[in-house]
């Protein structure tokens, strides 16, 4: 891109800081309970699942946001780590472009993406054979959110971009209307034309950065 895109915040941020909460958290009971060895026992430990599942969540986050930052144009805003506020929640990523709003969920999962709809019960969102239905129930909170302090003029989509997932290689999964979509194809649908003019985009980042502080 001839001019760099304009982006505001630290992707992962509130993600590692987590992380270490946790394991500093996890070393202090281990050394109280241990005095003696427990610097032995947490070298020869792994670390949790869970507290490895916050390290994995910002690894995530910010290979999106590089892609983010190289790929869209100048008429583009990011806003990265945005913390919902009354809340425990942040938005991965808003994208502010002259299509609307953009509310992205990263996710970084391995395995074939599917949605299965049966013939009975709602349709269920899978990645490696799992049920990650609740991922949408997630988004959607946050979609509503920005819904309501960007008020009616720009259209406000939600997406999950997917690493490492395997999705499929003709068309393009959707679930309760969210798009599951590769990093490149995203930056495809943040660059498309629309009506918002470069001033609007710069605006409405703005209050939306007021609105949603970083996390």
């Amino acid at each position: 891109m001839d001019e760099k895109v304009h982006s505001t915040g630290s992707a992962g941020a509130s993600a590692r800081r987590e992380h270490e909460r946790r394991r500093r958290d996890r070393e202090q009971r281990t050394h109280e309970k241990h005095p003696r060895i427990g610097g032995l026992l947490l070298a020869l430990q792994d670390h949790p699942q869970p507290e490895r599942a916050w390290i994995t969540g910002a690894d995530g986050e910010e290979a999106v946001a590089r892609t983010l930052q190289e790929r869209c144009g100048s008429n583009v805003r990011l806003l990265h780590d945005r913390r919902l506020p009354g809340t425990r929640t942040n938005i991965d990523h808003l994208a502010v472009t002259p299509s609307g709003v953009w509310v992205i969920d990263a996710k970084k999962y391995k395995g074939k993406v599917e949605v299965r709809k049966p013939l009975l019960g709602q349709a269920k969102l899978l990645i490696n054979g799992r049920d990650r239905s609740k991922l949408a129930d997630g988004l959607a909170k946050q979609v509503d959110a920005v819904k309501a302090a960007a008020g009616d003029a720009p259209p406000v989509h939600g997406a999950f971009c997917l690493l490492d997932a395997d999705l499929p290689l003709v068309g393009t999964l959707s679930f309760r209307g969210y798009q599951l979509l590769y990093r490149k194809k995203l930056t495809r649908k943040l660059n498309a034309a629309g009506r918002l003019s470069d001033t609007g985009v710069r605006e409405l980042a703005d209050a939306l950065a007021d609105r949603f502080p970083a996390a």
